[in-house]
């Protein structure tokens, strides 16, 4: 099913499976894409960060890469996931790419974030499946 997400920046993306199907303003996405399910997000929705150093200290690797979704990380550099042998694996079954994050274009991986005015994650989605949204 085809979900148009869009923020308070008015900017909207068109998602379809794990792809972005289009990137515009809402009203565009709205017209082209008239049955589309739409998800307003009450934040500011964008490329997602990237995470380059150490994961944070948790319980588990599962917990520890939860805890990158919950700061909007859409990527994560390769060395910070080898200082724990369970890592990847966590990193894989969620869907979390290795490398930089995937830039907002038409016929690019879902990939993005939404951050609220104070910088918190509100939602992080990942090929296209919201993996992370704040309550």
């Amino acid at each position: 099913m085809l979900t148009i997400h869009t923020g308070t920046n008015h900017d909207a993306v068109a998602v379809e499976g794990d792809r972005i199907a289009a990137v515009a303003a809402v009203d565009v996405l709205r017209a082209d894409y008239p049955g589309a399910r739409v998800r307003e997000w009450p934040g500011e929705l964008r490329t997602g960060t990237g995470w380059e150093t150490a994961l944070p200290e948790a319980p588990s690797p599962r917990e520890r890469v939860h805890c990158l979704l919950l700061r909007g990380v859409t990527a994560v550099a390769p060395g910070p996931l080898g200082d724990d042998p369970g890592l990847a694996p966590a990193a894989a079954r969620v869907g979390l790419p290795v490398g930089t994050p995937t830039p907002l274009t038409a016929g690019a991986r879902a990939d993005f974030a939404v951050f609220a005015p104070d910088g918190s994650c509100l939602a992080t989605v990942l090929a296209g499946r919201l993996v992370h949204r704040r309550k």
